[in-house]
């Protein structure tokens, strides 16, 4: 069996809460205690996990990093989904489905704050590429504050394949592009929605654009420097959150 290691304090924990990975064993350092490195260590030996405390030098070679905030868990893959569970799990949801594709965003860091932005707003998945494209790594894992043990994600070997199966079954698939003319404020995102957001450098690929039902912006003050992908995902994926939640600005008096 494939093994991983996670490391920092909020990827373990939600690892170990989310049940979805097997957890071999959590490695904590004897000379580094907190509260919440307690509380993980309570939550680990409370579902019958081993717990190891080793030196700092032991920890940092298992972890591989040295922002390792003290402890780490070796653990098994990360369990993707397949296209045909997402799908199916649409009909049984009581609210229209909305997915996140991420078109080849390679910075760990990026796809780890669209996770968790994806997860608080009840994205019901997240897609990725399978070629050129950060994977669900333990640094991923840290970047998303554990949201990622938590997501379902699906990694798909073509975009465009992907997007026309979504459509198939109903889905508005909706492109950020700061070069639209349409703003992400007037367009519906209550609908049954897939959300693509580019990579860092050139935003959603040209083919990937061309198949998406609408391309969207969101407005700045000032043109010369866009939003950062991972911001700008949050942005809108938020966005939906308020249509779906009717949650009105609040007015002057």
């Amino acid at each position: 069996m494939k093994t991983d290691v996670l490391y920092g304090i909020h990827s373990v924990r939600e690892a170990i809460k989310a049940g979805r990975r097997k957890i071999f064993k959590v490695y904590v350092s004897e000379r580094r205690t907190s509260k919440r490195i307690d509380t993980t260590v309570g939550l680990a030996e409370s579902r019958n996990i081993s717990v190891q405390r080793v030196s700092p030098e032991t920890l940092r070679r298992t972890a591989g990093v040295e922002h390792h905030q003290g402890i780490c868990a070796t653990v098994s893959a990360y369990p993707f989904v397949e296209i045909s569970q997402i799908l199916n799990s649409f009909y049984s949801e009581p609210n229209p489905p909305a997915v996140l594709l991420v078109d080849h965003m390679v910075d760990p860091q990026n796809l780890g704050a669209l996770i968790r932005t994806a997860l608080c707003v009840g994205m019901g998945a997240v897609f990725i590429p399978r070629d050129r494209s950060a994977s669900p790594t333990a640094a991923v894992s840290k970047a998303s504050a554990g949201a990622l043990e938590h997501i379902r994600m699906c990694k798909v070997t073509n975009m465009i394949h992907a997007i026309r199966t979504l459509k198939h079954r109903g889905l508005w698939i909706v492109g950020l592009d700061h070069a639209a003319e349409a703003s992400i404020y007037t367009t519906d995102l209550k609908v049954p929605l897939g959300m693509v957001v580019g990579g860092e450098e050139k935003g959603i690929r040209s083919l990937v654009k061309r198949h998406c039902d609408i391309l969207v912006s969101i407005p700045q003050a000032h043109t010369v420097n866009s939003l950062n992908a991972s911001v700008a995902g949050a942005v809108a994926m938020y966005e939906m959150f308020r249509q779906r939640h009717e949650i009105e600005p609040i007015k002057d008096h």
